[in-house]
């Protein structure tokens, strides 16, 4: 079977190099072909955001120019409604059933995993890649809901996702990069654009300058 398929959700208002060097690498370790990442129209566990989803897409795309490998899914900015993962899972697998897919997720989200709109179902839709820093250890620290499904479907090698369309759990250590959505808000709202360079692409901040993004009064959470 070829290399799975990385899917990586999120806001991304806005999208930095954060989002960007988590999916870079997180294929490089799972041995994805791809990733692409698909802005939330309407996220579910968050406010609303700041930039309009049409701005969040543009900003996604220009993204992703300086990564190869890396793509940008709008499905659910296109789509009606709460932005769930499931139903984006399922459109991809009817697209391609036989493909196998990999959803990476953040450490933190993985734990708060049943929380999530049909979480059950997302390990018949897909693999799990968990993304932690090195030497993060997740046994004891599971809600009771997650450990038997972590216990059961816990993987080692990349290659297990390649075997399979779905069902694995892959945890990988990236790079820790601290840098957050809200803290660039924050700062050009403050007018500090110098505090925002080198932290997301000069193309996504140059296109934030020309749309009037994140100026005072606009972030409401």
């Amino acid at each position: 079977m070829a290399p799975a398929l990385g899917i990586l959700g999120g806001t991304f208002d806005p999208i930095h190099y954060g989002h960007l060097e988590l999916a870079r690498e997180a294929m490089a370790a799972a041995g994805l072909a791809g990733v692409r990442l698909i802005p939330a129209g309407d996220p579910p566990h968050r406010g609303a955001p700041v930039a309009s989803a049409i701005q969040r897409l543009a900003m996604a795309e220009l993204a992703v120019a300086e990564y190869r490998g890396l793509a940008v899914d709008p499905r659910e900015i296109q789509r009606a409604g709460r932005s769930y993962t499931v139903p984006t899972l399922e459109e991809l697998r009817a697209e391609d059933p036989a493909r196998s897919l990999a959803l990476i997720v953040g450490a933190d989200a993985f734990l708060e995993l049943p929380t999530w709109h049909r979480w059950r179902e997302l390990f018949a839709l897909a693999h799990l890649v968990v993304v932690a820093r090195p030497g993060t250890a997740f046994d004891g620290n599971l809600p009771p809901a997650l450990a038997p499904e972590w216990e059961r479907r816990c993987r080692t090698e990349p290659e297990a996702l390649a075997a399979a369309p779905a069902g694995a759990i892959l945890r990988v250590a990236i790079t820790p990069r601290p840098i957050s959505a809200s803290a660039i808000r924050a700062a050009l709202a403050r007018g500090d654009a110098a505090a925002v360079r080198g932290l997301l692409p000069p193309a996504v901040l140059a296109y934030i300058e020309r749309n009037r993004l994140y100026r005072p009064g606009q972030d409401a959470t």
